[in-house]
């Protein structure tokens, strides 16, 4: 015999299991594949994120100029005893 006290432990058993009280969805309609929409857009989000972050990482770290390595050179000649210490200064500030 089905009394008023059975449908309400149905229907409270059925809210805790996550069916809502009319079984699955008192519409009918159970979503379909939108949650493959929803996945998508959180995937192309993140390679968003990612891109940004890996252009600025790119952006921020120049790398070395010609200078830089004519500088190094002129200073190995200096510590070999090749030119003296005023060519050295001469030379640095040349290329300054």
């Amino acid at each position: 015999m089905i009394t008023y006290a059975n449908v309400e432990v149905l229907a409270a058993v059925s809210t805790v299991l996550g069916d809502g009280p009319w079984g699955r969805h008192h519409d009918g309609w159970d979503g379909g594949g939108w949650w493959l929409w929803g996945f998508s857009m959180m995937v192309f989000w993140i390679a968003v994120m990612a891109l940004v972050v890996w252009l600025l990482a790119r952006r921020g770290s120049p790398g070395p100029t010609p200078h830089d390595s004519a500088r190094a050179i002129l200073a190995e000649r200096y510590a070999r005893g090749e030119i003296t210490t005023e060519e050295y200064h001469e030379r640095l500030d040349a290329l300054r």
